[in-house]
């Protein structure tokens, strides 16, 4: 069964070595990635097994974990606060 990863900035989960069944090892960098809207999922690169998913983080928790002094946090938020710049949401 895939893990779940639901804090996105939690440390370690990069690097952190996973097993698939099929005997092939490696961390979330060796993996398959294929993002889709709420998460990105991690499969074995050798036979395609689902071992990771991780959520994508909502502006709550971005805004939190910059606040924390998230080094990555930090540069995702400047991103989101430029693009809410330039394209503001629409209100009505």
């Amino acid at each position: 069964m895939a893990e779940l990863v639901a804090d996105y900035f939690a440390a370690g989960w990069r690097d952190r070595t996973l097993s698939c069944p099929c005997g092939w090892q490696g961390d979330s960098r060796a993996m398959a990635m294929e993002l889709h809207d709420a998460v990105t999922d991690y499969a074995c690169s050798q036979c395609g097994n689902l071992l990771l998913i991780v959520s994508h983080p909502t502006l709550e928790q971005v805004r939190a974990a910059a606040g924390a002094g998230h080094d990555e946090a930090l540069a995702h938020l400047a991103i989101i606060e430029e693009a809410l710049v330039r394209f503001p949401p629409a209100t009505g």
